[in-house]
């Protein structure tokens, strides 16, 4: 019989952990979850790690061979240290490495979209909407973007651990600066916080996201019907860079941002505008595993 598979998803206000039978059973033997209490520092972050898996073995009778885990940034492959994180006391910290000295069994490191996306492939709406596909990315538009890839149903890291990175891709000098000291990225353009700021830019008004896009709806303001265009239009313009270079059987769109669902329509008629071929056959799909993505990704890592 094969032995379950472990998967924990770190986040920056709670650590889930699930133990599924299998890659082909996704019903969870246990689902579990901690405060991550981040503001306690990196080292406590390791422990509540530790205390959340010593958990999953009390409440499960089952001891873990490895975990898969999903991370809110990357492993650096060459200095073994993380990178690019949003919790940003895991920046430069060997958290593989310390895990692993805690646990005492080998673990499994991938960043969040990684984990969207391996999800996705194996239980969500690929298998669902795209049988059979091979290359797969995976978007995650909400406060920030980010992006990931699964060939042949693994996760695709690359040299460096930052393939599918594409929100940091330039995309138009109107996004303006970038926390990550470039300009024009595409987080800075089509994120959650992006279209608010430019939906206030040109109407002076301050409103969430969610109220910009029933207005639109509406057709009860203008600026927001504009705002929505921005949206559609460089979300194509974006997506064609990927099109373009990896040639995805299908693209998942998670995240806040990816609820909107003019994306579906007006924005992946957009992206037949630029890329370099004379029709769209590359899917894009919305996701359909919910918040369950992550963890089940990050079990997938080790199945």
């Amino acid at each position: 019989m094969q032995n379950p598979i472990w998967g924990i998803d770190l986040g920056g206000t709670k650590i889930e952990g699930v133990i599924l039978p299998s890659l082909l059973d996704p019903n969870p033997i246990l689902r579990t979850r901690i405060d991550t209490e981040a503001d306690k520092g990196y080292d406590h972050i390791v422990r509540q790690i530790g205390k959340l898996v010593k958990e999953m073995e009390k409440q499960s009778g089952l001891t873990p061979h490895t975990v898969g885990m999903g991370t809110p940034g990357v492993l650096d492959p060459i200095l073994k240290t993380m990178k690019n994180c949003n919790s940003t006391a895991l920046n430069k910290m060997p958290l593989k490495k310390d895990i692993e000295s805690l646990l005492r069994f080998p673990v499994e490191l991938a960043n969040d979209a990684n984990c969207f996306a391996l999800a996705e492939t194996h239980w969500g709406v690929v298998k669902e909407k795209c049988p059979g596909a091979k290359l797969i990315f995976g978007i995650i538009m909400g406060t920030g973007v980010g992006g990931g890839i699964v060939y042949d149903g693994k996760v695709w890291n690359g040299k460096q651990g930052i393939a599918g990175e594409w929100g940091h891709n330039f995309l138009d000098e109107s996004g303006g600066p970038c926390y990550c000291g470039k300009s024009g990225c595409v987080e800075t353009v089509i994120s959650g916080p992006s279209l608010e700021r430019y939906y206030e830019g040109i109407s002076g008004k301050k409103i969430r996201l969610k109220e910009i896009v029933t207005r639109h709806r509406n057709h009860q303001d203008e600026y927001a019907t504009q705002t929505m265009d921005r949206l559609s239009h460089f979300f194509g313009k974006a997506v064609s860079v990927i099109t373009n270079m990896l040639d995805p059987d299908c693209i998942v769109v998670g995240g806040g941002v990816g609820n909107i669902d003019i994306i579906y329509t007006k924005g992946s008629a957009s992206l037949q505008h630029f890329i370099f071929n004379n029709r769209v056959d590359t899917l894009i799909l919305k996701p359909s595993l919910g918040d369950s993505a992550g963890v089940f990704g990050a079990a997938a890592l080790v199945g």
